[in-house]
């Protein structure tokens, strides 16, 4: 069994300044593969320790944490989400998972939807694709621009640059304002997607989760690998860093994952809410009143 990583150790696939970023540097699969009980278990402390700094995230109420799942389908989006959030406080979390466009979102700017589900204070936002796609999936299959409603004027050759710009600003804007962005691409091999859809085949209970156009969009493999570099390359920041997570083992993703998000939570110096001088005199007060209450019961 080989020994697992450090604390800390999601450091190493942190990107915060992409001008030099090449995916094709970037492994999928990881350096060290846990045994699945020591990875279990490392896991279940993660969870824990995340699980206690989200409850002196909602008590605080000043920062709020969006976490951005990007990959290619049966990466793990799914499963990392559903593990990383176990141990975790529904009324301080919003999962969102973003489909195609509905004709009211096509309505607005391409950052609407998004926007109108933003975490609010104290709480974990999760955003399950986001716009990135517009910079993913709209780049590789250009024609769906032709549905988003958009003046001619705006449809300028540099719209992916534009769209970077202001995927940059939106989330400086987030981070001057509060909310601490992380955004993970679950990086996996068409080898590790064609396995994982041939297990969707193969077991009735996951058959639903296979499309036949995911088979289509394996042809533009190479199309999609670029539009995520491009990407990484020009939206990483101090203020929203990427994580390139090796995918092809899952049990060593969701501990990175993990890993990040802890990381972050404990650099918020996050405190439960200390009550007033004056009402803290009074708690001795307060004991006596109910136990006199117990009494007479």
């Amino acid at each position: 069994m080989a020994e697992l990583p450090d604390v800390g150790f999601s450091d190493q696939f942190r990107i915060h300044n992409g001008k030099t970023f090449s995916l094709k540097k970037c492994s999928t699969d990881p350096d060290v593969v846990p045994g699945k009980k020591a990875a279990k278990n490392r896991l279940q402390k993660y969870v824990e320790d995340i699980a206690d700094l989200q409850n002196r995230l909602y008590a605080d109420n000043r920062w709020s944490l969006l976490l951005i799942f990007q990959a290619m389908d049966a990466a793990g989006k799914d499963s990392t989400i559903k593990n990383l959030l176990s141990g975790v406080n529904p009324q301080g979390c919003e999962v969102y998972a973003f489909k195609r466009p509905s004709e009211e979102e096509l309505g607005h700017d391409f950052l609407w939807r998004t926007s109108k589900r933003l975490p609010q204070r104290g709480n974990i936002g999760v955003f399950n694709r986001s716009y990135y796609e517009e910079t993913l999936v709209v780049r590789v299959h250009p024609k769906i621009l032709e549905g988003q409603h958009l003046p001619k004027p705006c449809l300028t050759e540099k719209i992916w640059d534009e769209r970077f710009e202001d995927i940059c600003n939106f989330e400086k804007h987030m981070d001057r304002n509060g909310t601490k962005v992380l955004k993970f691409f679950l990086h996996i091999s068409p080898q590790e997607q064609k396995q994982r859809f041939l297990e969707r085949l193969d077991n009735p209970a996951k058959n639903w989760k296979f499309e036949s156009a995911d088979l289509q969009e394996r042809k533009f493999w190479d199309e999609y690998m670029d539009a995520y570099e491009q990407t990484i390359i020009h939206t990483a920041s101090e203020a929203a860093p990427w994580y390139v997570i090796p995918g092809n083992d899952k049990p060593y993703a969701r501990l990175a994952v993990a890993d990040a998000v802890l990381q972050t939570l404990q650099s918020l110096d996050l405190r439960y809410p200390e009550l007033e001088k004056e009402e803290q005199k009074n708690l001795a007060g307060y004991k006596a009143q109910l136990k006199q209450e117990s009494k007479k019961s």
